[in-house]
């Protein structure tokens, strides 16, 4: 009878918390298109009484206190497990500040995740953190939140995890990206997850929920907070790295497509719901929205759109789900077109589970065979002979940049054009220890890397081809029986590259070094603020303006508080450490004057005087322009550096998930004159990729949207 009360407890709360959700979901449409009229993201939420606003005040004190003497602590348990206490701190102060309680039973929550807060903090006084342990024995359902500090601003972020089922030994786990809330800020997220086992995992399965930095369907960095949240739940749950899976439904289903692809050696297998899984089509189909983007933007598409990537789930067994009415069944046809499109050695059908008469929900029935599917395909199942040929062994990998570059032992090193889509085909044939390696596309440098456990102790036959050249190679292993072997395109022909070779002299586009400029957004980054006055007022206003909405904007949609520091305060690890977002003028910050003028292998390719700004041919008054762009560090040249932007999406992309890509390339000269609104910064004069080389293309006109 207890089991039976507390199962119906838990359905209960469940229902509650999944009413309080669904009114909480905004329905996108021709009316979200406006961009003179943007609604706000996250929207305001309710007054406050003053009486509730003074509790709550008074009641966050403690717990600060709590935190700040722990804080101070050097012991390692200490600073391993204070983020997740510090999550509850944040979530509050956040909402009592922000404007962040959307319906009266907020207050109620927010009181309960002050308590949980210092519950917590008592907890690691003492060492007994009980919300943390996973037991041998554990045998019931386990909800919890865990927190972790982020690398990218040094904030700590949130995440929820989900068990049920016995343990023994390692544990599969599934990471489950939430769907589009708006009002799903710190406080929501973790009052919820604190009580939800929705969607309750497979028996001996955890389930981890990312945050997901809010509301951006896991890109830029809501794609580094799963990565990190993964990370750390992989050191603190006995985890199998070889059975995790990406899953997700609605926004959620967007992350678990575009996760998949660009990382499909990550994953055991993928199960997207629903969602979008491409910009242009699914704004048309669900927006109605009259598409007018620059020729840019629509190369910046390539990168996340996932039809592109189609063949990389040939890598990653994929299993997509859609409600037979539910609009967002366009997002798995568009795949599904694509994957049987490919060429006919390349063709296959996407699994594709529609349930029948149903909207924009999981059906029972459908998520019990989804379930079956990803039982069967768990490493650790018996239900069908495993395969001889390991997955890993037969690798197809395509990409459209280095950002994106590895699928097991294939690492691509180097593109002829980014935004171009580049296709590797490897197999590994075992019987004769051969590698057969097919190129389709501009692909000009990639690196093979194999165990000595994955080889045969025979010389190693290569045989690449490729549209414009073939070779053969017979390679022994390397000295522990392992292989790594480089091969770049010199003179037309592929050559083994020697592994004693010398660095670069040459500044080359490389893995988390090829822009555009909101990659420098998914690493650790510093904002370097300008602190003199510039050389006109109209400038300065400029920047000073895009300043206060780049820390802002950081700050409401990110869920994060980017590091500021002035040129005078700036120390030479910090060059080292982040990538920096420089912003001004040569005049009125120091540090875009010092980078300017550097010399070396990454001197900029810009001039940037008090009267003209001058990129390759073009030449532009500086009193009414100012450079955007992304650039590596002369200082520091495995970092970036950034003038005068953040993430470059805007309030109007805010509405519409699909929206949330990178809108500049690597550079964009703006004409100021010009205010900047939801879509732009500015008038966009001229805006391009830098070539391989980081070098400035011939000059391009920036075709304005038709």
């Amino acid at each position: 009878m207890q089991r039976i009360l507390s199962h119906f407890r838990w359905v209960v709360v469940a229902w509650l918390i999944w009413v309080a959700i669904a009114v909480d979901v905004r329905a996108d449409g021709p009316a979200d298109n406006q961009i003179e009229n943007i609604r706000p993201i996250p929207p305001a939420g309710i007054e406050i009484p003053a009486q509730i606003r003074e509790s709550l005040t008074e009641a966050l004190e403690p717990l600060k206190k709590s935190i700040d003497e722990l804080s101070q602590s050097k012991d390692p348990f200490t600073q391993d497990f204070l983020p997740d206490a510090e999550i509850f701190y944040r979530a509050v102060s956040l909402a009592l500040n922000e404007n962040g309680f959307f319906e009266p039973a907020d207050f109620k929550r927010a009181e309960e995740l002050i308590a949980e807060g210092n519950r917590r903090c008592e907890s690691i006084r003492a060492k007994k953190i009980g919300w943390a342990k996973f037991e041998a024995d554990f045998d019931h359902k386990y909800a919890t939140v865990r927190g972790f500090r982020s690398k990218l601003d040094g904030t700590v972020q949130p995440y929820g995890v989900v068990y049920k089922g016995t343990r023994t030994g390692q544990v599969r786990a599934d990471v489950w990206c939430r769907g589009r809330s708006e009002k799903g800020l710190e406080l929501q997220f973790l009052w919820t997850r604190m009580r939800s086992l929705d969607p309750l995992p497979d028996a001996g399965v955890l389930m981890i929920h990312p945050f997901g930095r809010y509301c951006n369907a896991n890109k830029l960095a809501g794609e580094v907070d799963t990565l990190e949240a993964l990370e750390h739940a992989k050191s603190q749950y006995p985890i199998d790295p070889k059975r995790i899976a990406i899953r997700g439904f609605s926004m959620g289903g967007a992350a678990a497509w575009h996760l998949a692809v660009h990382y499909p050696d990550r994953w055991f297998a993928a199960t997207p719901g629903a969602g979008f899984s491409e910009t242009p089509d699914f704004l048309k189909v669900f927006q109605s929205e009259t598409l007018k983007p620059y020729w840019f933007e629509q190369k910046l598409w390539t990168m996340y759109d996932c039809p592109v990537w189609v063949r990389n789930l040939h890598t990653v067994p994929t299993i997509a789900y859609s409600g037979e009415i539910d609009k967002q069944k366009q997002a798995a046809d568009i795949m599904a077109k694509a994957s049987w499109e490919l060429p006919d050695q390349q063709r296959f059908e996407l699994t594709h589970i529609v349930a029948p008469k149903t909207a924009h929900s999981i059906s029972p029935e459908a998520k019990k065979e989804i379930e079956r599917r990803l039982r069967i395909l768990d490493p650790a199942s018996d239900a069908i002979p495993k395969k001889t040929i390991k997955r890993e062994d037969d690798i197809v990998f395509t990409t459209t940049t280095l950002r994106y570059n590895k699928a097991f032992w294939v690492t691509v090193d180097a593109l002829e054009n980014h935004h171009e889509p580049g296709t590797i085909s490897a197999n590994f044939n075992d019987e004769s220890n051969s590698i057969k390696i097919r190129i389709d596309g501009g692909i000009t440098q990639f690196t093979l890397d194999r165990d000595a456990n994955q080889l045969g102790d025979n010389v190693i036959s290569l045989d690449i081809q490729d549209p414009k050249r073939a070779c053969f190679f017979e390679l022994k292993p390397r000295s522990d029986k392992s292989f790594r072997a480089t091969f770049r395109v010199v003179d037309g022909d592929w050559k083994l590259v020697s592994p004693v070779e010398p660095p670069a002299t040459q500044l080359r586009k490389k893995h988390m070094l090829q822009g555009p400029i909101d990659d420098a957004l998914m690493a650790p980054f510093l904002f370097v603020k300008p602190t003199a006055t510039g050389i006109n007022p109209k400038l300065d206003q400029w920047v000073q303006s895009e300043f206060d909405h780049a820390v802002r904007e950081w700050h409401r949609q990110m869920r994060g508080d980017a590091r500021i520091k002035s040129s005078e305060e700036l120390t030479p690890a910090d060059i080292q450490e982040y990538h920096l977002i420089l912003w001004g003028a040569p005049k009125s910050n120091p540090t875009i004057a010092k980078v300017l003028e550097a010399q070396g292998i990454a001197k900029l390719p810009l001039q940037w005087t008090d009267t003209t700004i001058e990129l390759g041919d073009l030449k532009l008054d500086a009193q009414n322009h100012v450079p955007l762009m992304i650039y590596p560090n002369p200082l520091a040249p495995d970092r970036y550096i950034v003038f005068n932007s953040s993430f470059t999406y805007r309030q109007y992309d805010y509405l519409n998930n699909a929206r949330q890509v990178p809108k500049l390339p690597d550079w964009a000269l703006i004409d100021i004159t010009t205010p900047p609104n939801g879509r732009w910064p500015g008038k966009i004069v001229q805006a391009d990729f830098f070539d391989e080389s980081w070098k400035v293309k011939p000059n391009r006109p920036a075709i304005a949207p038709q």
